[in-house]
């Protein structure tokens, strides 16, 4: 399938270990990709790596109905909004999940929310319109035919009853919690990289794609690096985020809560490390709809694109940029050796997802079906916030694409964490 190869991406290929987070002083905990380590073949002027056996045993332990059969469980609990039993249950759920799969310890991330009335946006005079025309969030250019976006409210949209009623309850201020486990690394445990994803939803509908996907995206992965015999060099932490919708509040307590405990042992002398020090921070959030521009009738591609890729978003503008960016050829690269069907593209302007917390204290980078800010945000996915996100609508292209985004993390944090298994 075609993609881009910019002349970024020649030099990630070219010089895997220049391009991997570990060149940096930001970074120095970082290793670089283990299968540049294990050479690579020229074809012509070009370098082409050669995929690790040992990861590529791994990646073939995704599967897609295991994938489906994960996020059709999350949808058994509805839109899983924020601050509802059906929130609770849902935590109570993935938690069980992680530990079947052997991911432990787990622990979980309480914190008090309430929610605060929203001011309203200044009227824009016509030049604010025009730039808000030209550019979305997080600095992205949007062209082509535009959508209007937004998340829909009104439950009589939701034409099945049982759903509608699951998801009727609405949100109560107070305590909320997130889920977590880890993958503790057996010669750097005090080193780790961040795995998240989502677990809440809004717009009545079921929430499979925003972000079942991609949270079950992140429980698979828990599922396959906790394999008994999988070790990992350094510490890999799988967590699925609450209260995203409501403005990244999960993933914002997570940092407010943890990020000076980074690195520290305790007990002392113990060997343990209850928060290792974060290299890196990989999000996922919406993996499955990728079926192009809106035509200018408004409608959409009944299939999945052919042309569909995963997109890997960093932000230019924050303070790790430059190590966001090598983390995201890092990945990029992975997805060329290790994915199925789908190629990778590598974009900078991650904005509105949980990696934005961390964005100016570690490297971090997104990975979605479309760009956030040029793409979802100018209307490509119909499904958005809406009563029709439901597990129904998609087909196994639209699944695959998510399972093509998992191979590309899961073989990239086995590089960077020195990942080996059973071949």
């Amino acid at each position: 399938m075609p993609h881009s190869f910019s002349r970024f991406s020649a030099g990630c290929a070219l010089a895997a270990l220049a391009c991997a987070p570990g060149a940096s002083k930001k970074n120095p905990g970082a290793v670089a990709p283990a299968a540049a380590a294990a050479g690579a073949v020229s074809v012509g002027i070009n370098t082409v790596e050669q995929p690790d056996p040992g990861i590529a045993a791994m990646v073939a332990r995704l599967d897609l109905e295991s994938y489906k059969a994960t996020i059709k469980g999350l949808t058994q609990f509805g839109d899983r909004r924020q601050g509802t039993d059906r929130n609770r249950a849902a935590v109570d759920w993935i938690e069980a999940q992680l530990k079947s799969y052997g991911c432990t310890p787990t622990a979980r991330i309480t914190y008090d929310f309430h929610q605060q009335p929203r001011t309203p946006r200044p009227p824009m005079d016509s030049a604010a319109r025009a730039r808000a025309a030209m550019w979305g969030v997080g600095g992205a250019r949007v062209r082509g035919t535009r959508m209007p976006t937004g998340v829909n409210t009104d439950s009589a949209r939701q034409p099945d009853a049982k759903l509608r009623a699951l998801d009727t309850p609405q949100s109560v201020d107070g305590e909320r919690q997130e889920v977590y486990c880890t993958k503790v690394g057996t010669t750097h445990p005090n080193e780790m990289y961040i795995v998240g994803g989502h677990m809440d939803g809004i717009g009545w509908g079921e929430a499979a794609n925003d972000d079942g996907s991609g949270t079950a995206l992140v429980m698979e992965l828990a599922r396959v690096f906790s394999s008994p015999d999988v070790r990992t060099d350094r510490s890999i932490r799988f967590i699925l985020w609450n209260n995203e919708e409501s403005g990244l509040d999960g993933s914002r307590a997570y940092v407010a809560q943890r990020a000076a405990l980074q690195g520290i042992e305790d007990p002392k002398g113990s060997g343990k490390y209850p928060e290792p020090k974060w290299l890196g921070m990989i999000q996922h959030d919406m993996m499955m709809f990728d079926h192009g521009m809106p035509k200018a009738d408004g409608t959409m591609g009944k299939e999945q694109r052919r042309e569909a890729d995963v997109n890997i978003e960093f932000q230019s503008r924050s303070k790790f940029a430059a190590d966001a960016e090598r983390l995201a050829w890092a990945f990029q690269s992975a997805n060329e050796k290790y994915a199925t069907d789908y190629p990778a593209q590598v974009g900078r302007h991650m904005t509105n997802t949980d990696s934005a917390p961390f964005e100016d204290l570690v490297p971090a980078i997104s990975l979605r079906e479309n760009e956030r800010g040029a793409q979802i945000g100018a209307g490509w996915d119909p499904q958005w916030h809406q009563p029709t996100d439901l597990y129904t609508t998609y087909t196994d292209d639209d699944f695959g694409l998510g399972l093509n985004a998992a191979q590309t993390t899961l073989s990239a944090v086995a590089e960077l964490v020195g990942a080996k298994g059973k071949q």
